[in-house]
Order: C-alpha cells, then structure tokens, then sequence
C-alpha cells in the first residue's frame, strides 16, 4: 500500500475512534443554588414554595437525603467542591469585594480534571473566590486576572464577588461588561479609597440610607448603595456596566442555554454557580407574588425556573441521556441576613418563616455547624444510567473531585485533593451507605459525622460555651439532647478521630 494512503487511512480511523471515545463521555451540569436550604423544596418537604422543575430532576435521578456541602458558609464550600480540600485547612472564610484569588493556579481542580480528560468547561454565576494576586489591587479596567480561567475553566461569565458585594458589574472572561473607560472602576473596604476619582459616585448607606429605595439593609451592607440597594465594600464608576439585580437569573440562564447548545456535539463541564436565593433577593417581578413567603420563596421559584430552562436547554439539544446533571446547595438557609426583604425569622425561638422551615426538620442553617447548615439538596440525574432513587448515603460536594476522577480515569497527584474521596459508588446509586465518616466546617467549629453519630467541637454562642456536643441522628435528628456527658466513651473516641483528621494530611490518607 502507499505510504501516504496508509497514513491518510490510519489518520481516518483516529479521528472517528477520537469521536467515537467524544460520544461516550457524559456531558455534567452542576446547578449549584446560593444558600437553599434542605427543606426550600418539593421533593424534600417544602409544602410553600413550588418547585416542579427540580421536583422533577429528582424523580429522574438520585435523591440524596443525607448529602452536604462541606461547610456552612459560601467561600469554604465552593473551594471545597472545586479544589477538593476543606476550606479551613487553607484558612478560607467568607471572602471580602477585594479579595485575591484563593485558588491556587497551579493544583488540580475539577475543571482542570475535566478538562484533561478531553472536556471543554465553562463557569456561568456566581464566583466569590477572589480575583487577582494579593500583590496589587485589582485593576478592574484592565485585563482582569488571575480568576477561573487560570484554574481549569475555558470560559466564564459571572459575577465576580457575590450580589451583595461590590464590583455590581458583570466579569465577561478577563473583562468588566460594558465598562465605559471614561468612567472607571474603584472598588475598596475603605470609602475614601474610591471617592473623588473623576468618576461616578454613589450613596453612602452610612451616611445617606434614605437613599436604599428597593429596601432598607443593615449589619454592613449600608457601603455603596448600588440600583437602591446597600452593598458590602466601596464602588465608584462602572456605571454603564451595573447589573440589573432582578435581570441576573435571566443573563446567567440565556447564557447556559446558548453554551449548551453551542457544545452540545462535544464533552462539556458546566458549573452555573446561581445568586439565587442569596441575599439582597430581587426576584424578577414575573416571579414577585409566587409565593407567600416573601422575597426569599418568590427567589426560590425563580431558581426552579432557571433549573427547568437549563433541562430544557439539554432536551433540545437532544444529549439529555448522555448528561449528568448535579444539583445542590453551598450551604443550608438563611432568611433576612442584612436585607429588610420580608423574611424576618426568629430562628432561636424555634420560630419558622409563615409555616415554611427551610432547614426542614434539622436544627440550624447557614453560619452553623448543625445539619442545618450543611444537609443541602442533592440530586444526581443520569438516564438510562442511574436508576431513579432515594438514597440515604452519607454523601458530600467535596468528594465529586476524586469520584470523576475515578469515573474518567484520571490520576489525582498524591498531595493535591486531598480530602476527596471517591464516592462513585454512593453517586452511581449502587452503594446506599456511603462515606464511613466526614467532616463538617463553619468558621470557628468542627463537626465530625460517624455513622448514626454526631461530635461537635469549637466555641459557641460568643466564644463563651467550648463544651463538646454529642447526638445521636438516629433517634435525635434534629440535634436537641446532647449526650456528650452521658456517652464519654464515644466522645473521647470521636474526639481522638477529629483531631488527627484536622491536624493531618487530608481524609485521603
């Protein structure tokens, strides 16, 4: 045979076993909700707040009723879920507008894990991760970086801090939208910083809190007033690149269902981080009146919409079979949380919002170590592949790292990762009890989950109360009766195994 018809024809064959290898590889989604609580839907026991969309991804995948985030508080579990490594162990709280990038660029990442696996990733949300070096400001004018594109995402649209938090303006890969040059960004926790710049100015929620028009806000989110609405931190220009707060859901939702459909033919990651149903909630007023509960549950219906416009988006691509759609929470609920919106709770009181209790039946939410905090909506759909169930495996955001590296056959490197375990088989719906054992975060306390047990340490109400607690889920699901007095013998065990996981290498170990 000639030489060159037999390169032409081996050239052939690589391409279609390359094609035929693109066609196997689901495609994954994760819907990733902003303080949903385990019990702000249907299918977990929401009787307020209709969610049919997601009621429905549930009935057509794997229904988790004991999956967690890693942490009850945003920053720790979104780093958690994409480095596979506990926040607290890089010393990652909820971070401030100016933040660094957390991420270190030079680790394995789940996108990065996707990616060298043949898949194309995209980032579509919210962020709050931090952005730009510790070095230098961040020069919101310029090139914007280093950020998610310099941890594994080949694109990302997003707002780059959180909606409650300056910049308010939306982060288009390594560029503000919109921005017009002769108005530029300033951002600081320091007001003086960003005044008197030749630019546009806004309200001081300190000074001038008449000027917070769509509602009042207290417990520091009284900086810059931004579309009537106090935020954390300090802005000056941008103000051809503001957001619209109640068009955000709408902008992260057309842009998911465009990326959808332009990578239907390819592998793809797409991790769509909503603001939905973050504090300052401003629902579009389509949804405004859905339910009785206010500005949080009328976000709540907002989500569900965006969850069924992305399935949508999949079934017209036609690659609703060969796609994995993951959907969670970051961290349990929380009602007002600085906002006047309509949601005041007195959750001490054992008080719940108008007959809706977002944690459900467990004790807690967000900023809390309870199950509350961390016991989030977890749902796994797959068809024709996961068979539809209910599962009670002890299941966690922080091992769906090393469990796609298992799937995809990637090698994880021995030091990176290294509180992520493979959990396929929980995932897969073929092992029903999951993780032996795992840990819980906030950012003063530790928990560790063991079976039916729960130990917790780490101060509490004011530093004040460092007493260990002890319950049995089991039988006290809602963590009211501390046995940690009555079964020492398990707490000094508990305690022992704790200790030597937070001091240690990882849970890898």
């Amino acid at each position: 045979m000639n030489k060159h018809l037999f390169h032409f024809i081996l050239g052939l064959l690589c391409i279609g076993f390359a094609s035929a290898q693109d066609s196997v590889l689901p495609n994954v989604v994760i819907i990733y909700g902003d303080d949903v609580g385990y019990g702000d839907v249907g299918a977990y026991g929401s009787k307020l707040i209709p969610t049919p969309n997601i009621d429905r991804l549930a009935s057509e995948g794997i229904r988790f009723t004991d999956g967690h985030c890693s942490a009850a508080t945003c920053t720790p579990s979104r780093y958690s879920l994409l480095t596979g490594i506990h926040g607290f162990r890089d010393n990652i709280n909820i971070l401030p507008p100016d933040a660094p990038l957390t991420i270190p660029t030079d680790v394995i990442t789940l996108p990065k894990l996707f990616k060298n696996a043949g898949y194309t990733t995209a980032i579509i949300g919210k962020w709050h991760l931090g952005i730009g070096t510790k070095d230098q400001p961040t020069d919101w004018n310029s090139i914007v970086k280093p950020g998610p594109l310099e941890v594994g995402f080949d694109s990302s649209f997003l707002l780059p801090s959180t909606n409650d938090r300056v910049p308010c303006v939306y982060l288009d890969g390594y560029k503000v939208l919109g921005l017009d040059p002769k108005d530029p960004i300033y951002v600081n926790r320091n007001l003086i910083e960003v005044q008197n710049k030749n630019n546009t100015s806004y309200p001081d929620g300190v000074a001038h809190p008449e000027a917070m028009t769509y509602y009042r806000s207290t417990m520091g989110h009284d900086n810059s007033i931004i579309n009537g609405i106090g935020r954390i931190g300090y802005m000056s220009g941008g103000k051809s690149a503001l957001w619209n707060d109640e068009t955000i859901t709408d902008e992260f939702v057309n842009r998911a269902k465009k990326y959808i459909l332009e990578k239907k033919n390819r592998p793809f990651f797409l991790y769509y981080a909503a603001q939905d149903i973050h504090v300052p909630r401003t629902p579009h007023p389509r949804f405004k009146g859905a339910t009785k509960l206010g500005y949080r549950g009328d976000a709540m219906v907002q989500f569900d919409w965006a969850t069924g416009e992305i399935l949508k988006a999949i079934e017209e691509a036609g690659i609703s079979d060969n796609t994995i759609v993951i959907f969670s929470s970051d961290n349990g609920p929380t009602y007002d949380d600085g906002y006047d919106d309509g949601t005041t709770v007195n959750r001490s009181n054992g008080e719940n919002d108008r007959g809706h209790d977002a944690s459900g039946i467990y004790r807690g939410g967000k900023f809390q170590i309870y199950e509350g905090g961390t016991r989030v909506p977890f749902i796994i759909r797959w068809p024709n592949k996961i068979k539809p169930m209910v599962s009670d495996a002890l299941v966690n955001q922080i091992d769906l790292l090393a469990s796609f590296a298992e799937f995809l056959e990637q090698e994880i490197p021995t030091d990176e990762a290294r509180d992520s375990r493979s959990t396929l088989a929980a995932f897969q719906g073929t092992d029903l009890k999951g993780l032996p054992f795992m840990m819980e975060e906030t950012r003063t306390r530790r928990a560790l989950r063991s079976g039916e047990w729960k130990y917790i340490i780490g101060p509490r109400k004011k530093q004040k109360d460092t007493s260990p607690e002890l319950y049995n889920l089991k039988t006290d699901p809602g963590e009211q009766n501390n046995l940690a007095q009555l079964r020492e013998d398990i707490v000094q065990e508990m305690d022992e195994q704790l200790q030597k996981l937070i001091s240690g290498d990882g849970l890898r170990k």
